[in-house]
């Protein structure tokens, strides 16, 4: 549903941008904005067109929903982390009812935006295989698309890098 609402302003700001005299300023200030919807405070440092893509840097301050411990937590967390993310092979070495609660909470994520996810599985089975998972990952997630999941059940006892794995992927 967030995506119904979101996708028309984004093309009503790409349409704005392709027709601003000021492309840079503008796509900075609106790139900063788009942030502040998600009540992160965040500046471009850099912006360079390149080939067929816009490269861009951003120093990013603490979200107006986290607190300062947990904010000081993670610039810690990633001043000491050995790697620029979760390695597809954590995912593998999870024990096997975090896996399988992966799998509920992605199929939950695809039913959230699809009221006929099952049978759009063609459709989703190569976006998922594109982020990495596996074939036996993929069957989880599709037998997942089954039932209803329940965010309530699916967010008791989640791990917290279950859930960055999850919320990374959708």
């Amino acid at each position: 549903m967030l995506t119904q609402i979101v996708r028309p302003m984004v093309r009503t700001q790409i349409r704005l941008l392709a027709n601003s005299q000021a492309t840079r300023s503008t796509l900075v200030n609106t790139i900063a904005q788009w942030l502040s919807f998600l009540g992160v405070h965040a500046q471009v440092t850099q912006l360079n067109a390149t080939s067929n893509c816009i490269q861009l840097s951003l120093s990013v301050g603490k979200p107006e929903s986290c607190d300062l411990q947990d904010w000081e937590q993670i610039l810690h967390n990633l001043g000491h982390s050995q790697s620029s993310g979760v390695a597809q092979s954590s995912i593998a070495t999870m024990p096997p009812q975090q896996q399988g609660k992966l799998q509920r909470l992605l199929a939950y994520v695809i039913q959230a935006g699809s009221s006929n996810a099952l049978e759009q599985w063609h459709l989703f089975h190569p976006e998922l295989e594109a982020m990495g998972f596996d074939d036996e990952m993929l069957m989880g997630i599709k037998a997942a698309l089954k039932i209803p999941q329940s965010l309530d059940l699916l967010m008791e006892g989640l791990d917290a890098d279950l859930a960055a794995i999850a919320y990374r992927k959708r």
